[in-house]
């Protein structure tokens, strides 16, 4: 069988890759705005029209916001949480906890199973970050510590897939934890789900990290109910 040249793939899509790239490895970080076009476009050795193309690309995915007259910023690390950030928009605090239940309550089994002693040295070090923040009022650092506990959680379990489907809720799950704080009567530094789930980490205990997790979203969803 004759052997014929490998097709090259449009150049746009290489000019896609390479900003995705940027985006993915934080050398562009979240929520920063990107190089300009003639920067660019000089980096790249691309045409403005190309550099467009991969932008909009990135644009349409939720990874990168154009802000006419301001700028490109990075909106999401991958197409995964960019598409999570548009969908959480149309959605109820009800819906995110609920989906929330599942992914943690996997998360804390399979952490319970498969955490190292750093794993545990780090969840405290983020507990202890969040009681800290919480008491000064840092609301921003307070939401930060809790979600980084949750994500350490996810990538505590072992599951690769499980961690990076979690990551990608995590620009929608800050949004949400800064809203419950500003509801009167938020708790920020609840034991369920937290400390209590470290506990069972530690203590290798699947069913118990399963029910503290299930007790602290179901407890959250009746307060929010409420």
């Amino acid at each position: 069988m004759a052997l014929s040249p490998s097709a090259r793939p449009p150049l746009a899509d290489e000019v896609t890759a390479k900003l995705r790239a940027m985006v993915q490895s934080g050398e562009w970080p979240l929520h920063q705005r990107i190089p300009s076009e003639p920067e660019l476009m000089a980096g790249l050795g691309v045409s403005r029209g190309t550099l467009r193309e991969g932008i909009k690309a990135l644009a349409h995915s939720g990874m990168l916001e154009v802000r006419r007259g301001d700028g490109t910023y990075v909106r999401a690390t991958s197409e995964l949480s960019g598409a999570a950030r548009r969908m959480y928009q149309d959605h109820t605090e009800q819906h995110i906890l609920e989906v929330r239940l599942g992914l943690d309550t996997q998360a804390a089994r399979l952490a319970a199973r498969h955490a190292t002693a750093d794993d545990v040295t780090a969840l405290r070090a983020l507990l202890a970050a969040r009681d800290q923040a919480w008491t000064r009022g840092d609301y921003e650092a307070w939401a930060r510590a809790d979600w980084g506990f949750h994500e350490r959680v996810a990538q505590a379990s072992g599951n690769p897939l499980l961690h990076e489907l979690y990551l990608s809720f995590g620009s929608a799950f800050h949004q949400d934890l800064l809203k419950q704080q500003r509801r009167p009567g938020f708790d920020g530094r609840p034991h369920e789900g937290h400390d209590l789930l470290a506990d069972a980490i530690q203590a290798r205990d699947e069913d118990a990290a399963v029910a503290t997790v299930d007790r602290n979203l179901n407890s959250c969803a009746e307060w929010l109910a409420g």
